[in-house]
């Protein structure tokens, strides 16, 4: 009998599902907008027992212990230092996939990318098999709707190794698939882009995130061919868990100062390990904005100095940012920048406040309108 594979979360979709969530269809009408609803909430956590997928528990047992016997050939100086170097910026090309690509481009919509600017974070997000875009843009939009509750697909309420990793090893919550089923993919099923990623996911997968990381070491750079190998798998699973800090550590150790109220937090660590993708806080407040941060540091902020080169030559237009006075106005309304979080508080957003970025039909008209865009034209 062939499994649902629907009901798994699979980050790395390593069993190649992509078809769920009715995913050629639209949204469905009459969206539920209350997050409040009993139905999402986790005072119910009980009622639905997590169901193990030992496959998938089996593959990351696997995948981690590869990784820790790379670390242990790193640091005894077993790979060539051009390798070293080459993984590095393969790390970076696939982590740029997932933060600029299917995150602040494809997920929020923060800025408009051109067609060979789409066609880089297609190749690069399939480098770093996290799933589809379609499949890991409904699942983030999802998780901004419903922050922490049970419809959230990494609720982190269920503690740091749930939403770090066991997410991934359960079928999902029902309130997840449920809730998934109304989120608004039309704009993302409309990029044939994402289409063809769609259609030729699995060599596309092979290829860039297998193949090419494990063939240029060895053939161009004089590496052992076990050795490039053992040290693609461990380049695959430190990106895995550089994503996974974000809905882990981010949101439960560090400051709040733009809402108190929810879980996620500005978190450095994260930021420097998931290219600036760790100032959670606010990236929840205002996930509309391309820096995902309101300060443009590129030190902690690998991502925004790579879109602001794009813009720079004009593969990346309309990016957004939040102006002064909204981000002043919401820290005066929710913010506390003195209180240090340790993730005890079972705190979400005020109702109707969480969207999951630009075009979400719950945003704000006041801010929409108070939103500072950058080279407006089309792109």
């Amino acid at each position: 009998m062939q499994e649902d594979n629907s009901q798994v979360g699979m980050a790395p979709n390593l069993l190649f599902s992509n078809m769920s969530y009715e995913m050629l269809q639209g949204p469905k009408k009459n969206v539920e907008k209350d997050i409040t609803d009993p139905q999402c909430t986790n005072k119910n956590k009980s009622e639905a027992k997590l169901q193990i997928v030992w496959k998938n528990v089996l593959i990351f047992i696997i995948l981690h212990s590869i990784s820790v016997y790379s670390i242990f050939m790193l640091l005894t100086f077993q790979f060539k230092f051009s390798t070293v170097i080459f993984t590095y910026l393969n790390l970076m090309f696939a982590g740029f996939g997932i933060t600029a690509g299917a995150h602040r481009l494809w997920a929020h919509r923060s800025y408009t990318a051109n067609l060979p600017l789409r066609i880089f974070l297609m190749i690069a997000q399939s480098a770093a098999l996290q799933n589809d875009i379609h499949e890991w843009v409904r699942d983030h939009r999802v998780h901004h709707k419903f922050t922490d509750t049970n419809a959230d697909p990494h609720n982190a309420s269920r503690g740091f190794f749930f939403s770090h990793i066991g997410w991934l090893m359960t079928k999902k919550h029902p309130d997840v698939l449920n809730k998934g089923k109304n989120i608004d993919m039309s704009d993302v099923l409309a990029d044939p882009v994402v289409k063809f990623q769609m259609r030729f996911y699995v060599p596309l997968v092979i290829v860039c995130n297998f193949i090419v990381p494990t063939f240029i070491p060895w053939y161009f750079l004089g590496e052992d061919g076990y050795n490039s190998f053992i040290l693609c798998i461990g380049r695959y699973v430190i990106s895995l868990n550089g994503t996974w800090l974000v809905n882990s550590a981010a949101h439960i150790w560090g400051m709040k100062p733009y809402d108190k109220n929810i879980k996620p937090t500005e978190n450095k660590f994260v930021a420097i390990v998931a290219f600036g993708e760790g100032w959670h806080n606010y990236h929840h407040i205002f996930p509309w904005d391309y820096k995902a941060a309101e300060l443009g540091n590129y030190r902690l902020n690998f991502t925004t100095c790579f879109l602001d080169f794009m813009a720079r030559i004009g593969w990346a237009t309309d990016l957004k940012t939040a102006s002064e006075e909204i981000i002043n106005k919401r820290i005066q309304r929710t913010g506390d920048s003195h209180k240090r979080v340790n993730g005890i508080e079972d705190h979400h957003h005020d109702e109707g406040e969480a969207i999951w970025g630009w075009g979400d039909k719950d945003m704000n008209k006041d801010e929409v309108l108070a939103v500072t865009r950058m080279t407006r034209q089309k792109a």
